[in-house]
């Protein structure tokens, strides 16, 4: 049987929130960093390319790149993440 909630539990929670959603929205960043990775962002130019300074920032421009997507609606993972952490989550 599933007992429901004290009423001091949902300001317990809710606290964690902002935490929950910012770990969800984290996450999403990286999955994105990865396949931005796997489909050639960031990988050196043959010809006219930036050297080895273009090489060391690369991986940092894909990270920012993720981030910006993410901040402006992403893929839906990080929401679904949160929701799925946010179920789990338990105040006591």
């Amino acid at each position: 049987m599933i007992t429901p909630p004290s009423p001091a539990a949902p300001g317990a929670a809710a606290k964690h929130e902002p935490a929950l959603r910012a770990a969800a929205q984290e996450l999403e960043a990286s999955f994105l960093a990865e396949m931005l990775k796997a489909a050639g962002l960031g990988e050196s130019r043959t010809a006219f390319g930036g050297g080895a300074g273009e090489d060391q920032f690369a991986s940092l421009l894909v990270a920012e790149q993720a981030k910006a997507i993410v901040r402006t609606g992403g893929i839906g993972l990080a929401e679904t993440l949160y929701e799925a952490l946010k179920e789990t989550r338990h105040d006591k």
